[in-house]
Order: structure tokens, then C-alpha cells, then sequence
């Protein structure tokens, strides 16, 4: 017997997956997660049997509901579902289906449109953080379409602004969780950050690359894969996260000088795959390390910070991701604050997601 799930699959950003309200779900986390691996038909490298795509950034999924936070509109719990293995994730936020929260809380009734846009208030369950995303509801409905252009997506939609208020340390309980901008480790220089995601910074060129390799290079590249793997093992300790055997975190991140006029070129390991484009949070890190004074990423793209508002331009495989700070300056020491950026969202389908009954059960 199959049970019916209400479900929308939406593009968020970059990304796509599933969003599901809350109560729609099993309470129990075990049971939870048999229905999200049965939903996306994992572990299966095609996800022949669920609505997965078969690639990391097609297997996600945005359960929201109700806040549990006073200062929050909404709650928004992210996983991300392996494709081929039985394994749900909960360590890490999605600053790309974040980008839909916010047009789905509306049209779900958990938030009213108000004027032509609609600021929606959101609590990022797996780390704490509050995103506010600002909707355009023009007559008092979500709009999709407009002109924004975001790299990594065919066409344009409305814009839909996302800012970040609180989220430097919101993983690893500091911006820099090793205390210093630059580590040296295993013989290679490196940076930890977390300004909403951890990741781990390194030149592409000490690990033999140029930075501009495509994805598909870059995965075929064993050694390199095993070193980097290696690396994120031994650091997920010293970053405050534990054991990250088995956690999509820390992201991996090649940085080398801009070779399309931006700020610094990005290749993301997510952390075995490569991705095709950057996401949000780890934008807003990589970005935020390019204004720290003495990391890896700061000595690559060459800024020299002063206070006021940036623009930076992060390169990756398929252009560009533009992420905005306000730098701060007091006793010598770089602040970044409220970074902000602007992503698109687009409503694919909505209907119902069909489980086997046993997966609610465990039978």
C-alpha cells in the first residue's frame, strides 16, 4: 500500500528538491527519514524509484513549518538525502532551497503578503540562524517571473532578496573555528570559516590544479579526491564538528585568482561531488575569508578592505555568484556583517509524493 505525502517541488536558486510541511511528516527522525530515502528513491544512483535526480543538487528536501522562534515566521529544516547511500543529513543549511521557503510559506498560508514585497522571517533549524527573505507579491501573490538573472540557471524569475543577519559561527561556534585565519596542515596551507557554512579553503595550485578544471575533471581526479577527503576527515575535530565521516560538511573549496573578471575563482567539493555552480552559504563564506586579512582566500583575491558595503563577485563553474558585506573596522580588526545576496526560486509541481507503507513503519 502506498501513503500519499502533499508535496511541491520547487527550484531553489541553484538547487532542487522537495518542499514539505512539517506535520505531513513522521515525528520520529528514523521514521522520517525512511519515507525522505523512499520519496527520492534512495540509495539508488539513478533514483529511479522517487522523484531524486540523481545528483546531490536534485536530492534535497525543505520541511517547513510553524516557528519556534519568537522572532521567526517560519521554521525551515533542511536535508539533504544521499543518492546512493541510505543516508539523511541534517548538519548543514541550503541557502538555495532557502530561496523558496519564503514564496511557499505564502502560498501555504503560514505567512500573509504584504504589499508588493513580503519579508519573511526565517529560522534555519539545523543551525540556529535567521535568513530574511524578501518575496515579491505583487495583488497578494507569490511571483515567479521577473528579470533576475542568477549563473547556474537557464532564463530569468523574480528577484527574491535573502539576507543574513546572524549566521558567522552558526556551525562551528566561531567565524574562524581554528582561531586563526590560516592553518597549516598536512604540509598545506589552508583556512576554516563558517559564516553559515563550513568550509574549508585551499589554492588550487598547492594541490596541482589551476582552479578552472570543470566539475567532471575534477571528480575524476582519484588522488586529489582521497587527499581533500583526508584533509576534511582530519578537520571536522578542530572545526568543532566532530566525527564528519558521515556529515556533508566541511565543504572543500579550490580558490585561484579570478579568470572572468570577478573576485576569486571557487571549485566547491560537496563534499565528493563537485559542484556545478557555489551555493549561498558557501558563498557568503568564501566571500567574507576574501576580506579577512591573512587568509588563503583574502591572499588570492588581493582586497583591501575598508569599511563599507562590497560587492563581490564569486566565480564558479558556470559564472558568477555576487554576494554583498558590510565591513566594519574597530581596533584594527575586520567585521563582516549582514552579507546579502539575491536568488530566484521557481514553483516546478504540486500534488503528492506516494511512499510504501512500510516505510512509515519500519517494517
Amino acid at each position: 500500500m502506498l501513503r500519499a505525502i502533499p508535496a511541491t517541488l520547487m527550484r531553489g536558486g541553484t538547487s532542487k528538491g522537495l518542499y514539505l510541511s512539517a506535520r505531513d511528516l513522521p515525528a520520529d527522525t528514523a521514521a522520517r527519514d525512511r519515507v525522505l530515502l523512499a520519496a527520492m528513491g534512495s540509495p539508488d544512483a539513478r533514483q529511479i524509484d522517487g522523484v531524486g535526480g540523481a545528483h546531490p543538487l536534485t536530492s534535497k528536501v525543505a520541511v517547513i513549518g510553524p516557528p519556534t522562534r519568537a522572532d521567526a515566521d517560519v521554521d525551515y529544516l533542511f536535508l539533504q538525502v544521499a543518492v546512493d547511500r541510505a543516508q539523511v543529513s541534517d548538519t548543514q543549511n541550503c541557502g538555495n532551497l532557502l530561496a523558496g521557503v519564503g514564496p511557499w510559506a505564502i502560498e501555504n498560508g503560514l505567512v500573509p503578503a504584504a504589499g508588493e514585497l513580503t519579508p519573511v522571517c526565517i529560522h534555519m533549524v539545523n543551525t540556529g540562524g535567521i535568513a530574511i527573505a524578501r518575496v515579491p507579491t505583487p495583488q497578494g501573490r507569490v511571483e515567479y517571473e521577473g528579470e533576475a538573472r542568477i549563473d547556474g540557471v537557464p532564463g530569468t524569475a523574480a528577484a527574491i532578496a535573502l539576507e543574513f543577519p546572524d549566521v558567522a559561527g552558526s556551525s562551528c561556534g566561531a567565524l574562524l573555528p581554528t582561531g586563526a585565519a590560516c592553518d597549516l596542515v598536512d604540509g598545506l596551507e589552508l583556512s576554516c570559516i563558517d559564516n553559515g557554512m563550513p568550509v574549508v579553503i585551499l589554492r588550487a595550485a598547492d594541490l596541482g590544479c589551476s582552479g578552472t578544471e570543470s566539475p567532471a575533471e575534477l571528480e575524476a581526479n582519484a588522488g586529489l579526491k582521497a587527499r581533500l577527503e583526508r584533509l576534511r576527515l582530519a578537520l571536522g575535530a578542530r572545526m568543532n564538528l566532530g566525527d564528519v565521516s558521515h556529515q556533508t560538511v566541511p565543504k572543500m573549496c579550490l580558490v585561484a585568482p579570478p579568470a572572468q573578471g570577478g573576485t576569486i575563482t571557487t571549485r566547491m567539493f560537496i563534499p565528493h561531488r563537485v559542484h556545478e555552480a557555489i551555493g549561498v552559504l558557501g558563498a557568503v563564506s568564501v566571500a567574507t575569508a576574501c576580506m579577512l586579512p591573512g587568509s588563503i582566500a583574502a591572499q588570492v583575491a588581493r582586497i583591501a578592505p575598508v569599511a563599507g558595503s562590497h560587492r563581490l563577485d564569486i566565480e564558479h563553474p558556470t559564472g558568477f555568484f555576487t554576494v554583498e558585506l558590510q565591513l566594519t573596522l574597530a581596533d584594527g580588526r575586520v567585521n563582516v556583517t549582514r552579507p546579502a545576496l539575491i536568488r530566484t526560486a521557481r514553483k516546478l509541481m504540486r500534488g503528492e509524493v506516494y511512499v510504501p507503507e512500510r516505510a512509515w513503519s519500519g517494517a
